[in-house]
Protein backbone atom coordinates (compact mmCIF):
# COMPACT_ATOMS: atom_id res chain seq x y z
CA UNK A 1 0.00 0.00 0.00
CA UNK A 2 1.30 3.66 -0.28
CA UNK A 3 2.74 5.25 2.16
CA UNK A 4 2.17 9.14 2.44
CA UNK A 5 5.30 11.50 2.23
CA UNK A 6 5.86 14.55 4.21
CA UNK A 7 5.96 16.50 1.00
CA UNK A 8 2.66 15.13 -0.52
CA UNK A 9 -0.24 17.39 -0.29
CA UNK A 10 -2.76 15.27 -1.78
CA UNK A 11 -5.06 15.31 1.27
CA UNK A 12 -6.29 11.54 1.06
CA UNK A 13 -3.18 10.34 0.43
CA UNK A 14 -2.82 7.16 3.18
CA UNK A 15 -6.48 6.44 2.88
CA UNK A 16 -6.87 3.10 1.07
CA UNK A 17 -9.66 2.55 -0.93
CA UNK A 18 -10.52 -0.79 -2.15
CA UNK A 19 -13.44 -1.17 -5.23
CA UNK A 20 -15.19 -3.61 -6.42
CA UNK A 21 -17.82 -2.15 -8.44
CA UNK A 22 -18.20 -1.57 -12.27
CA UNK A 23 -19.66 0.78 -14.81
CA UNK A 24 -20.45 3.92 -13.32
CA UNK A 25 -21.74 4.60 -9.67
CA UNK A 26 -19.52 2.96 -8.02
CA UNK A 27 -16.14 3.51 -9.75
CA UNK A 28 -17.02 7.48 -10.20
CA UNK A 29 -17.07 8.11 -6.10
CA UNK A 30 -14.00 5.88 -6.60
CA UNK A 31 -12.54 8.41 -8.74
CA UNK A 32 -13.50 10.95 -6.82
CA UNK A 33 -11.35 10.01 -4.20
CA UNK A 34 -8.31 8.72 -6.15
CA UNK A 35 -8.26 12.52 -7.78
CA UNK A 36 -6.84 13.95 -4.43
CA UNK A 37 -4.92 11.39 -3.31
CA UNK A 38 -6.39 8.20 -1.86
CA UNK A 39 -4.90 4.81 -3.09
CA UNK A 40 -7.76 2.95 -5.07
CA UNK A 41 -7.44 -0.66 -5.69
CA UNK A 42 -10.12 -1.11 -8.29
CA UNK A 43 -10.90 -5.17 -8.53
CA UNK A 44 -11.86 -6.85 -11.73
CA UNK A 45 -12.92 -9.67 -13.46
CA UNK A 46 -9.64 -11.15 -15.11
CA UNK A 47 -11.27 -12.07 -18.23
CA UNK A 48 -13.05 -9.03 -19.07
CA UNK A 49 -12.59 -6.38 -16.91
CA UNK A 50 -15.05 -3.47 -15.78
CA UNK A 51 -17.53 -3.11 -18.95
CA UNK A 52 -16.73 0.56 -18.94
CA UNK A 53 -13.73 -0.38 -20.54
CA UNK A 54 -16.18 -1.19 -23.93
CA UNK A 55 -18.06 2.14 -23.61
CA UNK A 56 -19.37 4.46 -25.93
CA UNK A 57 -16.08 5.75 -27.99
CA UNK A 58 -12.74 3.73 -28.48
CA UNK A 59 -9.66 4.02 -28.72
CA UNK A 60 -7.51 1.23 -30.19
CA UNK A 61 -9.82 -0.80 -28.16
CA UNK A 62 -10.46 1.23 -25.23
CA UNK A 63 -13.32 3.36 -23.76
CA UNK A 64 -11.69 7.42 -23.84
CA UNK A 65 -14.42 6.85 -20.88
CA UNK A 66 -12.39 4.56 -18.80
CA UNK A 67 -9.09 6.82 -18.93
CA UNK A 68 -10.99 9.38 -16.95
CA UNK A 69 -13.24 7.65 -15.08
CA UNK A 70 -10.44 5.49 -13.73
CA UNK A 71 -7.85 7.71 -13.44
CA UNK A 72 -4.96 7.37 -10.63
CA UNK A 73 -6.40 3.61 -9.84
CA UNK A 74 -4.36 0.32 -9.42
CA UNK A 75 -5.81 -2.20 -11.34
CA UNK A 76 -5.94 -5.43 -9.77
CA UNK A 77 -7.51 -8.70 -11.81
CA UNK A 78 -9.20 -11.51 -9.35
CA UNK A 79 -12.03 -13.38 -10.12
CA UNK A 80 -14.38 -13.02 -6.88
CA UNK A 81 -16.37 -16.20 -7.52
CA UNK A 82 -13.29 -18.13 -6.79
CA UNK A 83 -12.39 -18.98 -2.87
CA UNK A 84 -8.59 -17.44 -3.39
CA UNK A 85 -10.08 -14.46 -4.73
CA UNK A 86 -12.87 -13.83 -1.86
CA UNK A 87 -9.54 -14.48 0.94
CA UNK A 88 -7.35 -11.88 -0.89
CA UNK A 89 -10.31 -9.70 -0.51
CA UNK A 90 -11.16 -10.25 2.92
CA UNK A 91 -6.99 -9.40 3.35
CA UNK A 92 -7.02 -6.10 1.18
CA UNK A 93 -10.16 -5.65 3.83
CA UNK A 94 -7.97 -5.19 6.66
CA UNK A 95 -5.78 -2.74 5.65
CA UNK A 96 -8.50 -0.35 3.74
CA UNK A 97 -10.15 2.54 4.94
CA UNK A 98 -12.86 2.23 2.39
CA UNK A 99 -15.10 -0.26 0.47
CA UNK A 100 -17.13 0.86 -2.56
CA UNK A 101 -19.11 -1.65 -4.29
CA UNK A 102 -22.27 -1.45 -6.37
CA UNK A 103 -22.94 -5.30 -6.65
CA UNK A 104 -27.34 -6.04 -6.38
CA UNK A 105 -27.97 -6.25 -2.62
CA UNK A 106 -27.05 -9.76 -1.56
CA UNK A 107 -24.04 -10.65 -4.11
CA UNK A 108 -21.48 -10.16 -1.72
CA UNK A 109 -23.10 -12.01 0.83
CA UNK A 110 -23.19 -14.75 -1.20
CA UNK A 111 -20.20 -14.73 -2.01
CA UNK A 112 -19.22 -14.32 2.00
CA UNK A 113 -18.01 -10.95 1.57
CA UNK A 114 -20.80 -9.56 2.88
CA UNK A 115 -20.67 -6.25 6.11
CA UNK A 116 -20.50 -8.71 8.47
CA UNK A 117 -17.45 -10.64 7.25
CA UNK A 118 -15.67 -7.50 6.53
CA UNK A 119 -16.50 -5.62 9.29
CA UNK A 120 -15.35 -9.16 11.35
CA UNK A 121 -11.61 -8.65 10.14
CA UNK A 122 -11.87 -4.69 10.32
CA UNK A 123 -14.14 -3.02 12.83
CA UNK A 124 -13.16 0.12 11.21
CA UNK A 125 -13.56 -0.26 7.64
CA UNK A 126 -16.54 1.99 5.85
CA UNK A 127 -18.61 0.30 3.54
CA UNK A 128 -20.20 2.35 0.76
CA UNK A 129 -22.95 0.06 -0.73
CA UNK A 130 -24.69 1.74 -3.93
CA UNK A 131 -27.42 -0.10 -5.48
CA UNK A 132 -30.66 1.39 -7.49
CA UNK A 133 -33.17 1.04 -4.25
CA UNK A 134 -31.29 0.51 -1.58
CA UNK A 135 -30.26 -2.41 0.67
CA UNK A 136 -33.54 -2.56 2.42
CA UNK A 137 -37.19 -2.30 1.04
CA UNK A 138 -39.58 -4.65 -1.12
CA UNK A 139 -37.58 -3.50 -4.05
CA UNK A 140 -34.31 -4.07 -3.02
CA UNK A 141 -33.43 -7.17 -4.84
CA UNK A 142 -34.33 -5.39 -8.47
CA UNK A 143 -31.78 -4.59 -10.96
CA UNK A 144 -31.50 -1.22 -10.91
CA UNK A 145 -29.88 1.29 -13.11
CA UNK A 146 -29.24 5.12 -13.30
CA UNK A 147 -32.18 5.83 -16.05
CA UNK A 148 -34.39 3.57 -14.10
CA UNK A 149 -33.92 5.81 -10.98
CA UNK A 150 -34.14 9.10 -12.77
CA UNK A 151 -37.46 8.21 -13.51
CA UNK A 152 -38.63 6.98 -9.99
CA UNK A 153 -36.17 9.77 -8.17
CA UNK A 154 -38.89 12.33 -10.21
CA UNK A 155 -36.38 13.94 -12.53
CA UNK A 156 -37.35 12.32 -15.70
CA UNK A 157 -40.95 13.89 -15.16
CA UNK A 158 -39.68 17.54 -15.44
CA UNK A 159 -37.33 17.03 -17.67
CA UNK A 160 -38.33 17.76 -21.15
CA UNK A 161 -41.32 19.76 -23.37
CA UNK A 162 -45.06 19.61 -22.41
CA UNK A 163 -46.36 18.11 -25.22
CA UNK A 164 -43.33 15.53 -25.74
CA UNK A 165 -42.49 12.61 -23.68
CA UNK A 166 -40.14 12.81 -20.71
CA UNK A 167 -36.33 13.06 -21.74
CA UNK A 168 -32.88 12.39 -20.15
CA UNK A 169 -30.63 14.60 -19.01
CA UNK A 170 -27.60 13.62 -21.77
CA UNK A 171 -25.72 11.60 -19.27
CA UNK A 172 -25.93 9.22 -16.51
CA UNK A 173 -26.70 11.39 -14.00
CA UNK A 174 -28.17 9.20 -11.56
CA UNK A 175 -25.62 7.53 -11.10
CA UNK A 176 -22.90 10.11 -9.98
CA UNK A 177 -25.88 12.03 -7.82
CA UNK A 178 -25.38 8.54 -6.32
CA UNK A 179 -21.43 8.73 -6.62
CA UNK A 180 -21.40 12.19 -4.70
CA UNK A 181 -23.64 11.15 -1.86
CA UNK A 182 -21.45 7.97 -1.48
CA UNK A 183 -18.56 10.13 -1.44
CA UNK A 184 -19.80 12.11 1.35
CA UNK A 185 -21.37 9.43 3.30
CA UNK A 186 -17.81 7.72 3.15
CA UNK A 187 -15.89 11.12 4.38
CA UNK A 188 -18.57 11.72 7.13
CA UNK A 189 -18.10 7.70 8.32
CA UNK A 190 -14.30 8.10 7.85
CA UNK A 191 -14.34 11.48 10.12
CA UNK A 192 -16.13 9.29 12.88
CA UNK A 193 -13.68 6.77 12.80
CA UNK A 194 -10.78 9.11 13.10
CA UNK A 195 -12.18 11.93 15.19
CA UNK A 196 -14.82 10.59 17.04
CA UNK A 197 -12.90 6.93 17.48
CA UNK A 198 -15.61 5.37 16.04
CA UNK A 199 -16.27 2.24 14.30
CA UNK A 200 -17.04 1.62 11.23
CA UNK A 201 -20.54 1.69 8.97
CA UNK A 202 -22.21 0.97 6.20
CA UNK A 203 -23.39 4.28 4.06
CA UNK A 204 -26.57 2.60 1.87
CA UNK A 205 -26.51 5.20 -1.32
CA UNK A 206 -30.17 4.22 -3.64
CA UNK A 207 -29.90 5.78 -7.35
CA UNK A 208 -33.18 6.62 -6.81
CA UNK A 209 -32.98 8.48 -3.34
CA UNK A 210 -29.62 10.10 -4.70
CA UNK A 211 -31.91 11.67 -7.65
CA UNK A 212 -34.99 12.12 -5.31
CA UNK A 213 -32.72 14.24 -2.89
CA UNK A 214 -32.14 17.09 -5.48
CA UNK A 215 -35.67 17.28 -6.07
CA UNK A 216 -35.99 21.06 -4.81
CA UNK A 217 -39.58 21.64 -3.92
CA UNK A 218 -41.54 18.80 -5.48
CA UNK A 219 -42.64 17.10 -2.38
CA UNK A 220 -43.23 20.14 -0.30
CA UNK A 221 -45.27 21.81 -3.09
CA UNK A 222 -47.78 18.31 -4.25
CA UNK A 223 -48.40 17.83 -0.19
CA UNK A 224 -49.60 21.35 0.44
CA UNK A 225 -51.00 22.56 -2.41
CA UNK A 226 -51.62 19.40 -4.77
CA UNK A 227 -49.13 20.77 -7.03
CA UNK A 228 -47.57 17.85 -9.80
CA UNK A 229 -44.66 19.72 -11.26
CA UNK A 230 -44.52 18.83 -14.79
CA UNK A 231 -42.44 19.49 -18.14
CA UNK A 232 -41.23 23.07 -18.56
CA UNK A 233 -38.78 23.18 -21.46
CA UNK A 234 -36.04 25.69 -21.21
CA UNK A 235 -37.97 27.34 -18.41
CA UNK A 236 -37.40 27.80 -14.64
CA UNK A 237 -40.98 27.54 -13.27
CA UNK A 238 -41.86 30.06 -11.12
CA UNK A 239 -38.79 32.18 -11.22
CA UNK A 240 -39.02 34.43 -14.41
CA UNK A 241 -37.37 35.10 -16.27
CA UNK A 242 -35.03 32.53 -17.06
CA UNK A 243 -35.19 31.01 -20.48
CA UNK A 244 -33.50 29.69 -23.79
CA UNK A 245 -34.15 32.09 -26.52
CA UNK A 246 -33.38 32.01 -30.51
CA UNK A 247 -31.19 35.10 -31.78
CA UNK A 248 -30.64 35.98 -35.68
CA UNK A 249 -27.86 33.46 -36.74
CA UNK A 250 -29.88 30.39 -35.66
CA UNK A 251 -27.91 30.25 -31.60
CA UNK A 252 -29.83 29.78 -28.48
CA UNK A 253 -28.85 31.84 -25.78
CA UNK A 254 -29.67 31.33 -21.90
CA UNK A 255 -30.86 34.22 -19.79
CA UNK A 256 -31.39 34.00 -16.60
CA UNK A 257 -32.51 37.69 -14.74
CA UNK A 258 -34.57 36.15 -12.24
CA UNK A 259 -33.25 38.26 -9.11
CA UNK A 260 -35.24 41.74 -9.09
CA UNK A 261 -32.44 44.07 -10.09
CA UNK A 262 -30.81 41.50 -12.67
CA UNK A 263 -34.34 42.21 -13.98
CA UNK A 264 -34.86 45.75 -14.23
CA UNK A 265 -30.55 45.81 -15.58
CA UNK A 266 -32.09 43.21 -18.36
CA UNK A 267 -35.41 45.05 -19.36
CA UNK A 268 -33.64 48.24 -19.80
CA UNK A 269 -30.64 46.61 -21.73
CA UNK A 270 -33.04 45.31 -24.14
CA UNK A 271 -34.93 48.59 -24.61
CA UNK A 272 -38.17 48.02 -22.29
CA UNK A 273 -37.50 50.73 -19.75
CA UNK A 274 -41.52 50.03 -19.39
CA UNK A 275 -41.36 46.43 -17.91
CA UNK A 276 -38.43 47.59 -15.99
CA UNK A 277 -40.45 50.46 -14.20
CA UNK A 278 -43.53 48.50 -14.18
CA UNK A 279 -44.30 48.22 -10.06
CA UNK A 280 -46.38 44.91 -11.20
CA UNK A 281 -43.07 43.50 -12.00
CA UNK A 282 -40.71 44.53 -8.96
CA UNK A 283 -40.75 41.19 -7.40
CA UNK A 284 -40.76 37.34 -9.11
CA UNK A 285 -44.28 36.44 -7.77
CA UNK A 286 -45.79 38.89 -10.22
CA UNK A 287 -43.48 38.47 -13.10
CA UNK A 288 -44.41 34.89 -12.49
CA UNK A 289 -48.23 35.81 -13.59
CA UNK A 290 -46.95 37.31 -16.75
CA UNK A 291 -43.70 35.32 -17.36
CA UNK A 292 -45.46 34.46 -21.25
CA UNK A 293 -45.41 38.08 -22.08
CA UNK A 294 -41.94 39.06 -20.56
CA UNK A 295 -40.42 35.79 -22.82
CA UNK A 296 -42.26 37.08 -25.89
CA UNK A 297 -40.68 40.84 -24.94
CA UNK A 298 -36.83 39.23 -24.62
CA UNK A 299 -37.67 36.68 -27.34
CA UNK A 300 -38.52 39.77 -30.00
CA UNK A 301 -35.23 41.38 -28.75
CA UNK A 302 -33.05 38.41 -29.57
CA UNK A 303 -34.32 37.85 -32.58
CA UNK A 304 -32.90 41.24 -33.87
CA UNK A 305 -29.39 40.05 -33.02
CA UNK A 306 -27.05 37.62 -33.27
CA UNK A 307 -25.54 35.47 -29.72
CA UNK A 308 -22.23 37.01 -29.82
CA UNK A 309 -23.81 41.03 -29.81
CA UNK A 310 -27.33 39.44 -27.31
CA UNK A 311 -24.31 38.10 -25.23
CA UNK A 312 -22.38 41.51 -25.59
CA UNK A 313 -25.08 43.55 -24.71
CA UNK A 314 -25.93 41.54 -21.63
CA UNK A 315 -22.63 41.04 -20.11
CA UNK A 316 -22.05 44.49 -20.46
CA UNK A 317 -25.65 45.63 -18.34
CA UNK A 318 -24.45 42.42 -16.09
CA UNK A 319 -27.15 40.38 -16.72
CA UNK A 320 -26.15 36.63 -16.15
CA UNK A 321 -26.43 35.80 -19.65
CA UNK A 322 -24.33 32.49 -21.80
CA UNK A 323 -24.14 29.93 -24.67
CA UNK A 324 -25.57 26.65 -24.62
CA UNK A 325 -22.04 25.09 -24.84
CA UNK A 326 -20.64 22.18 -27.23
CA UNK A 327 -17.80 19.90 -26.45
CA UNK A 328 -16.16 22.18 -29.32
CA UNK A 329 -17.00 25.35 -27.86
CA UNK A 330 -15.35 23.98 -24.07
CA UNK A 331 -12.32 23.38 -25.68
CA UNK A 332 -11.98 26.62 -27.22
CA UNK A 333 -12.89 28.09 -24.14
CA UNK A 334 -10.57 30.68 -22.58
CA UNK A 335 -12.35 30.71 -19.14
CA UNK A 336 -11.84 26.73 -18.97
CA UNK A 337 -8.15 27.08 -19.92
CA UNK A 338 -7.89 29.17 -17.25
CA UNK A 339 -9.30 27.33 -14.53
CA UNK A 340 -7.08 24.18 -15.86
CA UNK A 341 -10.25 22.21 -16.64
CA UNK A 342 -9.02 20.71 -19.72
CA UNK A 343 -5.69 18.81 -19.19
CA UNK A 344 -3.38 16.92 -22.08
CA UNK A 345 -2.11 13.47 -21.35
CA UNK A 346 -0.79 10.89 -23.11
CA UNK A 347 -2.65 7.99 -23.37
CA UNK A 348 -1.44 4.63 -22.07
CA UNK A 349 -2.28 2.91 -25.83
CA UNK A 350 -0.11 5.64 -27.64
CA UNK A 351 -0.99 7.42 -30.49
CA UNK A 352 -2.55 11.34 -30.25
CA UNK A 353 -2.86 13.50 -26.98
CA UNK A 354 -6.50 13.51 -25.83
CA UNK A 355 -7.71 16.38 -23.53
CA UNK A 356 -10.14 15.39 -20.31
CA UNK A 357 -11.99 17.35 -17.72
CA UNK A 358 -9.74 18.83 -14.94
CA UNK A 359 -9.57 18.35 -11.36
CA UNK A 360 -13.17 19.74 -9.17
CA UNK A 361 -13.21 21.27 -6.74
CA UNK A 362 -9.85 23.40 -6.82
CA UNK A 363 -8.39 23.46 -3.35
CA UNK A 364 -5.95 26.37 -2.07
CA UNK A 365 -3.65 24.07 -0.50
CA UNK A 366 -4.19 20.32 -1.27
CA UNK A 367 -5.45 20.16 -4.78
CA UNK A 368 -6.22 16.89 -6.27
CA UNK A 369 -4.24 15.75 -9.50
CA UNK A 370 -4.12 13.43 -12.02
CA UNK A 371 -1.10 11.19 -11.44
CA UNK A 372 -2.33 8.39 -14.45
CA UNK A 373 -4.93 7.73 -17.17
CA UNK A 374 -7.43 4.64 -16.43
CA UNK A 375 -4.95 1.44 -16.16
CA UNK A 376 -4.82 -1.57 -18.04
CA UNK A 377 -6.82 -4.71 -17.34
CA UNK A 378 -4.72 -6.27 -14.33
CA UNK A 379 -1.74 -3.55 -14.48
CA UNK A 380 -0.82 -3.65 -10.65
CA UNK A 381 -1.89 -6.80 -9.97
CA UNK A 382 1.68 -8.14 -9.23
CA UNK A 383 2.65 -5.17 -6.91
CA UNK A 384 -0.74 -5.57 -5.10
CA UNK A 385 -0.64 -8.84 -4.41
CA UNK A 386 3.31 -8.89 -3.86
CA UNK A 387 2.47 -5.70 -1.09
CA UNK A 388 0.16 -8.15 0.82
CA UNK A 389 2.71 -10.78 0.89
CA UNK A 390 2.49 -13.42 -2.20
CA UNK A 391 6.07 -14.51 -3.47
CA UNK A 392 6.45 -15.07 -7.02
CA UNK A 393 5.33 -18.30 -7.04
CA UNK A 394 2.48 -17.80 -5.88
CA UNK A 395 1.53 -15.16 -7.59
CA UNK A 396 2.58 -17.93 -11.12
CA UNK A 397 -0.21 -20.30 -8.92
CA UNK A 398 -2.87 -18.06 -8.99
CA UNK A 399 -2.17 -17.03 -12.66
CA UNK A 400 -2.35 -20.45 -13.81
CA UNK A 401 -5.99 -21.02 -11.70
CA UNK A 402 -6.90 -17.95 -13.70
CA UNK A 403 -7.69 -16.47 -10.12
CA UNK A 404 -5.41 -13.36 -10.65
Amino acid sequence: MDKPSSSDKRPFVGVKVLELGSLIAGPYAGSLLAQFGAEVIKVESPKAGDPLRKWRKLHRGTSLWWYVQSRNKKSLSLDLKSATGREIVLRLATEADILIENFRPGTLEKWGLGWEDLSAVNPKLVMVRISGYGQTGPMRNLPGFAAIAEGMGGLRHVTGYPDRPPVRTGVSLGDTLASLYGVFGALTALHHVRVNQGLGQVVDVALYEAVFAVMESLIPEYSLQGLVRGRTGASLPGISPSNTYLCSDGAYVIIAANGDALFRRLMNAIGRSDLADDPALAHNDGRVARNDELDAAIGDWTLRYGIDQVIETLQRSAVPVGKSFTAADIVQDLHYRAREMLDERDLPSGGPRVTIPGIVPKLSVTPGETRWLGPELGEHTNQVLTDLGFNEEVLATLREQGVV
